[in-house]
């Protein structure tokens, strides 16, 4: 369905307010995520991590859409400040696993209370019933322009 035409498309915000509250939603888990250390793009991986067992910096590019430069960068801040271990795979040694370190277990332990006060921050203005009618349109988006991760993921939850 188009909704946009060439003639009106200076009058469309789309893209723009999804730009600005994924930058929001950044900041805000940058804020409470500050006292431990870490950073909203290093919340992602350790939530990605303890929520989904993955453990392969591979499977976290793809989760995340990041290159395995920008990737190799991040697991190598998140091993220097104690939260992951990198061991080669026993079923083939030229696979990296990722391993969450005693600390890394703690804190990823602590994310979901911090997520849902950082999700609550966020999402403080609208309703429940508004809350949901936006991750429904949201799914229906990126369900449609055949994202993998949403549909493996998050489906019809």
């Amino acid at each position: 369905m188009k909704h946009f035409t060439p003639d009106e498309f200076h009058t469309c915000h789309l893209g723009l307010l999804l730009g600005r509250a994924a930058l929001l939603k950044d900041r805000i888990i940058d804020t409470h995520m500050e006292p431990h250390g870490i950073t909203a793009a290093q919340f992602k991986v350790l939530i990605i991590m303890a929520q989904f067992g993955v453990d392969t910096p591979a499977e976290l590019c793809r989760h995340l859409s990041l290159d395995s430069g920008s990737m190799t960068r991040m697991l190598d801040r998140l091993e220097q400040k104690g939260f992951l271990a990198r061991q080669r795979s026993e079923a083939d040694r030229r696979q990296v696993q990722l391993v969450l370190t005693e600390q890394g277990q703690q804190l990823t332990d602590r994310l979901p209370e911090i997520g849902a006060d950082a999700m609550n921050e966020l999402a403080g203005a609208i309703t429940p019933e508004e809350l949901k009618t936006l991750e429904r349109i949201l799914k229906k988006i990126l369900v449609a322009a055949g994202d993998s991760i949403t549909l493996l993921r998050v489906g019809d939850k």
